[in-house]
């Protein structure tokens, strides 16, 4: 039983080599003519003499954009490199083969064009993997391998991150001259006769199979056919440069930096709308600096280390620092006003005028009407005091002091005065508050008979010097309100100007950009068949 299942796994193995190897005999047999019988040479070129031409017709498909890495500047493409020649060693006679027309060879087995990326930035300038090339009847072949690079693109940062980038991507041979191996695009020819007319070709890159990158639109993919004579040698070298057009997306920039930067230089106005008695207004300028420079930190981290210009979020977070530092500045020259008095400060006759007058009506600002603390305590006379002070003795005292006690405030204002001008008090007498008119007043009705019970006139002396002492104080606190609402003019007049910056200069750094205007719909929407 054993013996008859190793006898048919065996026959079964050699049934499926044989199988295999004799599946396709007009293929192997022309493989073995094409390779074996006619011992074809893999590093001669394939012409009938040497002094002829060869003709390579390149064509490039674009299937993804891996990366476009602005700090390092490269760009990682994913392509299939479409090559075309005529290789005279590899014709045949379809009708001894069975109408064979074509016949699929390893590519490592046949002479290639060596083609290379000139503007490689990681080392691999050719197509490493080698896959099967397919060879026509009549000596055509057509190998595509895929192949991913990393090409040297040079990244303008002046409009970032409403940039427009163009990188290339060079290929030509290492090794043949024009003269042995000539590049064309595969879209200049007619037939298989190559069109030298025009060397540019609008539309180079096919997109068809393209994925579509989140970050980019392509907008344009034309070529170059370009003939070059370098230093080393005297002979001519064409190539063949991809120009890929590159916009980027700027929702992501927007939501994430842009607005957050929007944001934070229209909080410098905010500055100047904070009362300066919360003594926040500094703390909130320095909080506002050091987002800034995280914003700093973090566009150093995305855009290249360059010196030849300054992105356009760069001038952005620039301008906006320099308002934060001016608002700072600001800030403590208001904050010194505001805290001003009397004893310390004398206000000027023109800043009274402009701050005071004339810049409250540009500004449409209407300031309080101020409370006159004299006015104010005159009113309400503690009547309290007049008791303790009195003690009631005769009849004649308490008919004086009922009436005043119950009196009414207006009353009590009218019998104040009808005392005051007795005792010859009057208002330019309470101004000017000296000792030397006191006296005279004193000795003035020292000799007369009082009126009134000597504690009344103590009472009216203390309530004078209650009256200079209040007129004093509201003096005083009539300097620094002036004082405070200058500040507030100052903060109301900066206020308006930081707006007006912020919005200008928001509106012309960042209109700046090309790409803000350019309508157009990206060539890889409309070609690439992927989603």
């Amino acid at each position: 039983m054993e013996t008859s299942i190793i006898i048919l796994l065996i026959f079964h193995v050699y049934w499926c080599f044989v199988g295999v190897t004799t599946a396709n005999p007009d293929a192997k047999r022309l493989y073995d003519e094409l390779i074996k019988d006619r011992a074809y040479n893999k590093l001669i070129r394939p012409v009938k003499h040497n002094s002829e031409k060869l003709t390579v017709y390149l064509g490039l498909r674009l299937t993804q954009l891996l990366d476009v890495d602005e700090k390092n500047q490269i760009m990682t493409t994913n392509v299939w490199l479409k090559q075309l020649w005529m290789d005279e060693h590899l014709k045949w006679d379809p009708l001894k083969f069975n109408n064979m027309t074509n016949i699929s060879i390893p590519a490592s087995e046949l002479w290639r064009p060596d083609l290379v990326l000139f503007n490689n930035a990681d080392g691999n300038y050719e197509v490493t993997l080698m896959t099967k090339a397919t060879v026509y009847y009549d000596g055509r072949v057509i190998w595509e391998p895929p192949a991913i690079y990393k090409s040297s693109c040079t990244i303008n940062v002046e409009f970032f991150p409403f940039d427009i980038q163009h990188c290339q991507m060079k290929f030509g041979s290492w090794t043949y001259s024009g003269e042995q191996v000539d590049l064309v695009h595969i879209n200049q020819t007619n037939g298989y006769i190559p069109v030298y007319g025009n060397n540019t070709v609008p539309y180079a890159i096919d997109l068809t199979d393209f994925y579509r990158s989140v970050e980019w639109d392509i907008m344009e993919v034309p070529a170059k056919r370009n003939v070059q004579k370098y230093s080393c040698c005297p002979q001519t070298y064409p190539d063949i440069t991809f120009l890929i057009t590159l916009r980027r997306k700027t929702l992501f920039y927007t939501v994430n930096l842009i607005i957050p930067c929007v944001g934070i230089s229209f909080l410098t106005v905010l500055t100047f709308y904070l009362p300066s008695d919360s003594g926040e207004k500094v703390a909130l300028c320095i909080s506002i600096l050091l987002s800034l420079t995280v914003f700093f930190l973090l566009l150093a981290e995305l855009i290249p280390p360059t010196s030849l210009v300054v992105p356009l979020i760069g001038k952005y977070l620039l301008f906006t620092m320099i308002l934060v530092t001016l608002s700072i500045v600001v800030t403590v020259v208001v904050l010194n006003i505001h805290f001003r008095s009397p004893s310390t400060h004398q206000m000027p006759a023109w800043v009274r005028r402009v701050f005071l007058h004339v810049l409250p009506r540009l500004l449409w600002m209407r300031r309080p009407k101020p409370t006159n603390l004299l006015d104010f305590h005159l009113t309400n006379i503690n009547i309290n005091r007049v008791k303790q002070v009195h003690r009631p003795t005769t009849s004649s005292r308490r008919g004086f002091l009922l009436p005043l006690l119950n009196s009414s405030p207006d009353q009590i204002r009218k019998k104040k005065a009808r005392l005051l001008d007795d005792y010859d008090l009057d208002q330019d007498a309470m101004e000017t508050s000296g000792e030397d008119q006191h006296e005279e007043n004193r000795i003035e009705y020292s000799n007369e008979p009082s009126l009134y019970p000597h504690e009344i006139k103590k009472a009216f002396e203390g309530l004078k010097c209650i009256a200079t002492h209040m007129k004093l104080e509201d003096e005083e606190k009539k300097i620094k309100e002036e004082w405070k609402y200058v500040a507030l003019v100052i903060d109301r007049l900066f206020l308006y100007i930081f707006t007006t910056a912020c919005f200008c200069g928001t509106c012309g750094i960042i209109l700046q950009a090309p790409s803000i205007y350019d309508y157009r719909k990206p060539i890889d929407v409309i070609k690439s068949n992927r989603f």
